[in-house]
C-alpha cells in the first residue's frame, strides 16, 4: 500500500474519536495497548497525518518515536474526551527547543 496524500486518521478511545467522523476523517477506535500499537503501525503506511489520543501516544510511544524522524506520517497527540495530560503541549515544547535551542514558550527561570 502506498501513502495517500492528504489522508488523515484519528486513533483513540471511542468517545474521543467518533466526533471526527463528521469531518470526513478516518476514525479508528481502540480499546487497549495492543490494538493501539497495531493500528498506529498500520496507518503509518497509508496516512499522511495521524491524530492519536494521549493514551494511544503513551501506548505506541516506540512507534511514534520512530516516525518523528521521518517526514510522514505526522503524528499529533490530542486530548481525549476525558481531558488532557499535557502530552501534546510537551511535544510542542520539545520541538521548539530542538528547533531554536532554547525554551522560549515556558521559560520559568527563578530570578
Amino acid at each position: 500500500m502506498s501513502m495517500r496524500e492528504g489522508s488523515i486518521a484519528v486513533v483513540g478511545d471511542k468517545d474521543s474519536v467518533l466526533a471526527f467522523k463528521a469531518l470526513g476523517v478516518d476514525v479508528y477506535p481502540v480499546d487497549n495497548e495492543e490494538e493501539a500499537k497495531e493500528r498506529v503501525h498500520m496507518l503509518a503506511r497509508t496516512h499522511s497525518v495521524i491524530f492519536v489520543t494521549e493514551q494511544v501516544a503513551k501506548w505506541a510511544a516506540m512507534y511514534l518515536k520512530r516516525y518523528s524522524a521521518r517526514p510522514y506520517p505526522v503524528v499529533v497527540p490530542i486530548p481525549s474526551a476525558s481531558g488532557s495530560a499535557g502530552l501534546g503541549l510537551a511535544g510542542i515544547k520539545a520541538n521548539v527547543e530542538k528547533a531554536i535551542g532554547a525554551d522560549i514558550l515556558f521559560d520559568k527561570e527563578d530570578k
